[in-house]
């Protein structure tokens, strides 16, 4: 471990890591853009092949790696600037000897959610498979089983989709070239020439090798255990500024071996092919809700909201910025009234298990979804002409031409409602009571004065018991 003083040098030495050290990175394609079109998939065979996705709206990431051993966030071993050497002493301590992945499943399921993807390998370079290319993974260790296999097995017996987390960053791999974010720099005491050490790092490295190794990596994942639903890359950097590029990791090929190798499968936007119009399926803000429906060249495009329970991917024992129940409910609805999915981050720890927290959190997921699951599945924005009451989201079911009202604010007694002439029915839908409407009456004159005529529903002056009360309205 680095001394903390050295560890202060952290933002000074990154920001001092130039282009003279980036441009050691091998580059995979020379200088040519991506073509515009790298399949022969037309738009609408393309939503047809994301449409159970768009559908089920909810599902779980799990970030599980060697990571979880230090407990202190994924990117330890970046942040405290260690060196592999320094890593490797977690290895004989991973033993996740409570892992049951069975146990994982039903706990999603239970939460209301339709697919989860793992980390079958993070930045760290551990994998959680048992692969050919390498002994530094899971199979390696005294645990000596394969987690990957066991997730994809036990989440599909519960009727799960299910999907692979790959990073092509690789901080262990002797070829990787450094950039900025290697580990080894991190923590370098001020003054340090980070170029010199960078390229002293950098001698007898090849990108060329590691991209040979990253493929057949991602050829095991996508062959060894049937069909994966989704396959999650992480990540290329947006410039040459911050990192390797889409050139680096010859991100068209990459993305030409995983459709050919599993065609239905759905991939994120993190290979940066963004000025592709088919080398991505999804886009992928992250710990951000979004305030409209987010765009790509003036069109609205298919997103998921990628989110943590509390400020950590990987398990962190001492983090303590977790979410609220409410403030969960609301992030999921809320994604879904901007036609969004959102995918919630578990981190296990090292032992295997969902700790306290992250099992509180779930559950009280479960305990709203079970009846209220009607206003995300299959639910999108609400056609245009419908406004959002202060203090709720709209989110619309398109086949049934229903309507779902999220009451963050609890309304004193009545919902006012601009639309409410276009209303058949309403019922809250945690029970199914009705709702009486009230259509728009005028007042003037008296003590009152003047008011703009107002309809909506009536609701009980109490709220219901359930932590965000949905009104289900048929149109």
């Amino acid at each position: 471990m680095r001394d903390m003083k050295d560890k202060n040098a952290l933002h000074t030495v990154a920001a001092a890591l130039g282009a003279a050290l980036l441009a050691a990175s091998a580059m995979a394609a020379g200088d040519a853009e991506p073509p515009r079109r790298i399949f022969a998939e037309t738009e609408a065979q393309r939503a047809q092949r994301i449409a159970w996705w768009t559908h089920d709206r909810f599902g779980m990431f799990i970030h599980f790696g060697l990571y979880a051993v230090p407990g202190r966030h994924e990117w330890v071993k970046s942040r405290e600037g260690m060196t592999d050497r320094e890593y490797d002493r977690y290895l004989p301590r991973f033993n996740p000897d409570l892992y049951d992945a069975r146990e994982w499943a039903r706990a999603a399921k239970a939460a209301g959610m339709k697919y989860a993807v793992l980390t079958a390998k993070h930045h760290e370079g551990f994998c959680m498979w048992d692969t050919k290319t390498t002994d530094y993974k899971i199979t390696s260790t005294k645990f000596g089983r394969d987690v990957v296999r066991e997730f994809l097995d036990a989440f599909r017996a519960e009727g799960l989709r299910v999907g692979l987390y790959y990073s092509i960053i690789d901080w262990r791999h002797p070829d990787f070239t450094v950039d900025r974010r290697y580990p080894a720099l991190q923590c370098l005491p001020l003054g340090t020439d980070v170029e010199a050490v960078a390229a002293k790092a950098n001698e007898g490295r090849d990108m060329a090798r590691y991209r040979k190794y990253m493929f057949a990596q991602v050829e095991e994942i996508l062959t060894k255990y049937g069909t994966i639903d989704i396959l999650w890359f992480d990540y290329v950097a947006k410039s040459e500024k911050l990192g390797k590029t889409w050139r680096d990791y010859d991100s068209v090929e990459l993305i030409k071996l995983a459709r050919r190798l599993q065609p239905k499968c759905i991939v994120d936007s993190r290979l940066d092919l963004m000025e592709t119009d088919d080398g991505w399926d999804f886009v992928t803000p992250e710990q951000v809700k979004a305030a409209e429906w987010p765009t790509v060249r003036g069109r609205r495009v298919p997103w998921e909201t990628c989110q943590t329970f509390s400020g950590s991917w990987g398990y962190n024992r001492d983090e303590a910025t977790w979410k609220s129940v409410p403030q969960l409910i609301e992030l999921l609805s809320e994604t879904v009234s901007k036609g969004g999915n959102l995918i919630m981050n578990v981190g296990p720890t090292a032992r295997g298990t969902f700790d306290v927290r992250a099992m509180d959190r779930l559950e009280g997921f479960a305990k709203w979804m079970r009846y209220n699951s009607r206003s995300i599945y299959g639910c999108t924005v609400a056609p245009e002409g419908f406004a959002a009451p202060n203090g709720t989201a709209l989110t619309y079911n398109p086949e049934a031409k229903t309507l779902y009202v999220h009451l963050y604010d609890y309304p004193m007694g009545f919902l006012p409602l601009d639309f409410i002439d276009k209303v058949q029915y309403a019922q809250f839908l945690h029970d199914g009571s009705e709702l009486l409407l009230r259509r728009p009456v005028a007042h003037s004159g008296g003590q009152s004065g003047d008011t703009k005529p107002v309809g909506g529903v009536s609701l009980p002056i109490l709220k219901p018991d359930v932590v965000v009360p949905v009104v289900e309205l048929f149109l």
